[in-house]
């Protein structure tokens, strides 16, 4: 009998995104701002320190994914998981009270340093979380379901921080503000990870299959290991690179994240020097965060009828009509703006959860074709051959590296280049910025991010890798045999038809 999830797993599973997107906000908004308007470091200073910092994440994302998929090799995969977010946690609290308590010397390395151990923390909880959200489950719409909930707790967490200065009738205090979310996220972030420590033990029906299969594949290759140490860097590590979905899914993702990383860390910028209205940032910030929970039941419904790029793409065309209005939006058009956060806001949904379910897809699909791989192969391997190892967390640091370096590049380009332009961030008024530098800013907010948008439209429109594929039970293993004339894009036709998310919804509850 096909074993699913409760609600109840999904709820909790998705429950650290609450505290996680209270952290996120700050860093890619309100922080870049804080330290250059503030503190009186320069953009171009701000910009270098978050970029190297962030730049890092190129070794230590994929690095903590494979040590996360390989170390201590005597416990199992779920067991590794929850020990590497738990000795993240304090290492992330650590680095987030010293970066949004800053002391009175501040200086670039100041922020380098702080910002290097929060990301470090941030990547040891992320990383196996997201594992966790792509083993858990065998059902194709069910990783939509753990998806969607990750993100709806997600924008949950990013309205709350958004609200705080409304609640806290501290008006625009950006110090006051990042004092009282530290002190929040101290409490808050322990709290929604024990839950799911809990939750998923090793008694969890859903995880006994994973557990019992690490533990068999350890037994298995415990007699070659005793001969034959495993190597932490291997073939085979890097073999999940070689995965089509991977090859297609992989430059589109990265690029997507740079267009929607511009608008996110020059949102308050925007609003304070081209529509001249800062008062209003916590106020349009959550219409779009609002409106992204309101569609993701849209985008799910579409992904079940359609397939999950098919609902990704309809999105990114929404985004793309509503952000090409931006450049003709003034001084005062606040209202205006705000049917844009709503239009552009409604289409998130489908940018964070499709993209998101397709890698759980991808990372399920790797595991099983190597599981099955080399059962089939056993016994014709060599005694030097490695045995099968665990590749999920590895890959979801390299999608992780990949949506910080993102954000890195958003942050290293845009802030030196209206650094240069003259853009004076101590003042809101258009008179005192050249027109020069308040253009490039919506160039840099708007036209980029439309650009790159309609690239990553084209090439996911034909992605060919979806319900059908990721259900069949072949393995992607066989597309490397080029003698046997397979088509790359192709599985046995084999394939089982999921189960629906409302129904299966409707009979769990």
């Amino acid at each position: 009998m096909k074993q699913t999830l409760k609600f109840s797993q999904i709820f909790i599973y998705g429950l650290p995104g609450f505290p996680l997107a209270m952290l996120g906000l700050p860093l890619f908004v309100y922080l870049p701002s804080y330290y250059s308007q503030n503190l009186g470091l320069s953009l171009s200073a701000v910009g270098f320190a978050l970029l190297l910092a962030r730049s890092f994440d190129v070794i230590t994302d994929p690095l903590i994914g494979l040590l996360n998929d390989r170390y201590p090799k005597s416990q199992s995969v779920l067991w590794r998981r929850k020990c590497f977010m738990i000795i993240g946690v304090p290492l992330l609290l650590l680095g987030l009270n010293f970066l949004l308590r800053p002391n009175d010397e501040i200086s670039t390395m100041y922020l380098f340093t702080w910002s290097f151990i929060t990301y470090l923390g941030w990547t040891l909880i992320n990383i196996p979380w997201l594992a966790i959200g792509a083993e858990i489950s065998h059902d194709y719409h069910e990783k939509s379901a753990l998806a969607s909930s990750r993100e709806i707790f997600s924008v949950i967490g990013t309205v709350a921080v958004i609200s705080i200065p409304i609640l806290l009738s501290i008006d625009l205090d950006l110090k006051t503000t990042l004092e009282t979310l530290a002190n929040l996220l101290t409490v808050f972030l322990p709290l929604a990870l024990i839950p799911l420590f809990l939750n998923l033990s090793s008694n969890t029906s859903i995880t006994k299959n994973k557990i019992s299969q690490t533990r068999q594949n350890n037994h298995q290759s415990g007699t070659k290991q005793s001969n034959n140490k495993q190597k932490l860097f291997s073939k085979e590590s890097f073999e999940i690179l070689k995965h089509p979905a991977i090859r297609k899914l992989l430059p589109a993702y990265f690029l997507n994240s740079i267009a929607n990383a511009l608008p996110a860390t020059l949102f308050i910028l925007f609003v304070s020097f081209v529509l001249q209205a800062p008062e209003q940032v916590s106020i349009l910030l959550s219409g779009y965060f609002l409106s992204a929970i309101v569609g993701i039941p849209l985008w799910l419904y579409i992904a079940r009828k359609t397939d999950k790029h098919i609902s990704w793409c309809i999105a990114l065309l929404g985004s793309i009509i509503s952000f090409m209005w931006v450049p003709f939006i003034g001084e005062g058009n606040v209202q205006a703006f705000m049917i844009i956060c709503l239009v552009s806001g409604f289409c998130l949904g489908a940018d964070v959860v499709m993209p998101a379910s397709i890698q759980a897809d991808i990372a399920q699909d790797i595991s099983q074709s190597s599981q099955e791989s080399t059962s089939f192969l056993k016994s014709q391997i060599d005694s030097h051959k490695e045995p099968h190892q665990e590749s999920t967390a590895m890959l979801f640091g390299i999608w992780g590296l990949l949506t910080k370096l993102s954000l890195a590049l958003a942050v290293g380009i845009a802030f030196p280049i209206l650094d240069i332009l003259g853009l004076n961030v101590d003042a809101v008024d258009t008179q005192i910025n050249s027109t020069t530098a308040t253009t490039t800013l919506i160039i840099l907010y708007a036209l980029i991010p439309v650009i790159i948008k309609i690239w990553v439209l084209i090439q996911m429109w034909s992605f060919p890798f979806g319900k059908q594929y990721f259900s069949s039970q072949s393995s992607f293993t066989e597309t490397n045999f080029p003698e046997g004339n397979k088509n790359e894009y192709s599985k046995t036709s084999n394939t089982s038809h999921p189960i629906s998310l409302t129904s299966s919804y409707k009979r769990l509850q």
